[in-house]
């Protein structure tokens, strides 16, 4: 891999937290109007690349043209991935600690059951389990209901990028640790999904972790997840990243991308119709998303636009490719464009700054009651006569 040696703007921790959510969000919002689609199809449908918000896909026919998803994708609308790391965010708000499966038992899956709330694509208020997609009501289905051991609910689900697409928060809490990060996601991910798609979730924390690094590059972001991810994951990451090194713009990456990721990606050439073989677990395969994500960041150097537009217009299960690399390219400290903010959180009803407010003021008592563990564990292990001694 060729690296693209671009420092990053840096930034505080709350700019990295902010930069990381809200160009999560925004790129959440970019690709939710394309999902599923080819770039061919995309071309034709709009008769441009996309390069920035949209309507939705079937125009004002959007919540009868798939009856199975009957939501206003588009116009600036977030999808699921953005309602469920706000959900996150306010469980870290919650317990004030790092987070394990039994949190998500504990504190998410109420947060899904019981409060209503403004959900853009439905144009009201309602629960968010009305929105989130199967693989995610998993996580009520086992845990309420079927009382599962938190640590194992994720087995049996469909292994896709559900749990791997909300992790952002735990690498912002995990600011500069990517092993911190990929450990307690694994943690987490353990109640949702199981194999590469709980694989996902880790290095996916892992490089919102890597970002927040003072000098990080995009570069240097891939460098920690292949130091972190195993078997298909890594490899598909690894691949993938080889092909970004040789192009500078997400047009001519579209095709280059898909060809390098699709030996480790199950679900198939045509998006809508999986193959047989498509989300059963496996130690050869990936998900999809994250090492086109990774990709997309590197072509890009870590500039925020490209990244998400490269993403946006590869198509397919775009508002997570959308959503990883513009958390990424935000905690690297390239700037969301306002106007892309601004139309994304006047139309979804949103204040896309205040998670990441809450998250800022959380994670610094979590660091804090961290280094006081550490520091307890030092002097344990001194008091044994743990230390080498100096000479």
């Amino acid at each position: 891999m060729t690296p693209k040696a671009q420092e990053s703007n840096g930034g505080t921790l709350e700019d990295r937290i902010t930069g990381a959510l809200v160009g999560a969000a925004v790129g959440d919002a970019l690709g939710g109007p394309v999902e599923g689609y080819s770039p061919e199809q995309i071309l034709q449908r709009h008769g441009t690349r996309v390069h920035g918000v949209v309507g939705p896909w079937n125009g004002d026919e959007w919540r009868t043209a798939r009856p199975i998803a009957p939501y206003h994708k588009g116009d600036g609308h977030v999808t699921d991935d953005t309602l469920m790391t706000h959900a996150l965010i306010r469980v870290y708000a919650t317990v004030r600690d790092h987070l394990d499966a039994y949190a998500i038992a504990d504190h998410l899956v109420p947060d899904l059951l019981t409060t209503p709330r403004w959900i853009p694509e439905l144009e009201a208020e309602a629960l968010p389990l009305q929105r989130i997609f199967l693989a995610e009501k998993w996580l009520v289905a086992r845990l309420h209901y079927g009382h599962v051991d938190p640590r194992e609910a994720g087995v049996g689900n469909i292994v896709n990028c559900g749990a791997a697409m909300y992790m952002a928060p735990v690498g912002l809490v995990n600011a500069a640790n990517p092993a911190g990060a990929y450990a307690e996601a694994l943690d987490i991910a353990g109640a949702h999904q199981s194999s590469y798609g709980r694989e996902a979730a880790g290095v996916f924390a892992a490089a919102v972790a890597a970002a927040c690094t003072p000098g990080a590059t995009a570069d240097s972001v891939v460098t920690a997840c292949l130091a972190l991810a195993q078997d298909g994951t890594r490899t598909a990451i690894e691949k993938v990243c080889e092909a970004a090194a040789r192009h500078t713009d997400f047009e001519s990456a579209l095709v280059p991308l898909r060809e390098a990721v699709a030996p480790y990606d199950t679900v198939g050439p045509d998006y809508r119709r999986p193959s047989l073989a498509a989300r059963r677990p496996s130690r050869l395969h990936a998900i999809e998303e994250l090492p086109v994500a990774l990709g997309m960041l590197l072509v890009a150097d870590g500039d925020y636009r490209q990244a998400v537009l490269g993403a946006v217009n590869y198509g397919r299960d775009c508002d997570s490719i959308a959503t990883m690399a513009g958390a990424v390219a935000g905690a690297l400290g390239s700037p969301v464009p306002d106007e892309w903010s601004k139309q994304v959180g006047e139309a979804s009803r949103l204040d896309l700054r205040q998670p990441a407010a809450t998250l800022t003021e959380v994670t610094r008592e979590i660091f804090d009651r961290d280094v006081h563990h550490r520091r307890t564990h030092e002097r344990a292990f001194s008091a044994i006569g743990g230390p080498r001694c100096s000479d």
